[in-house]
């Protein structure tokens, strides 16, 4: 049975300006334990897109009827064999299979995130709580460095 090698969490208000706040305490994480795993420093920049994009729709569209004084909650978690991000909000809950995936080469409003997301990591996957919050699960999969 695989175990959490390491894991970390930053709970913030909702308010867009922190966005570098939690960009930068990613970062430090991935510089203190992605060590362990053999990524790239794309893949890095790829999960930090991810990360800026779960984070920025939460507080643009979840929490957006929501005072800035509701807390976001993000927890990441360094298995041996990925990487974990959950996003947790306060938001009413909405069903991303439900948005209409963008046709290339045409113009629609919204929708452009999810697909983003998708296409960045390894598997998205968006569910209510038995808390009443929302949770965005961000997993990157990589392999383990031989020692």
């Amino acid at each position: 049975m695989l175990s959490i090698v390491q894991q970390d969490h930053l709970t913030v208000k909702s308010e867009l300006k922190l966005l570098n706040r939690v960009q930068q305490w990613f970062e430090q994480f991935c510089l203190q334990h992605l060590s362990k795993l053999d990524w790239s420093e794309g893949q890095l920049h790829r999960l930090n897109l991810a990360l800026a994009e779960g984070f920025t729709n939460a507080v643009r569209h979840a929490h957006h009827t929501l005072p800035p004084e509701t807390t976001i909650d993000i927890d990441v978690s360094l298995w041996i064999d990925r990487l974990e991000i959950r996003i947790w909000d306060y938001g009413k809950p909405f069903n991303p299979d439900a948005i209409a995936e963008p046709e290339p080469g045409t113009l629609q409003v919204g929708g452009y995130g999810w697909f983003l997301l998708r296409r960045l990591v390894d598997q998205v996957v968006y569910e209510r709580g038995a808390d009443g919050r929302n949770c965005l699960l961000i997993v990157k999969y990589g392999l383990q460095k031989q020692q």
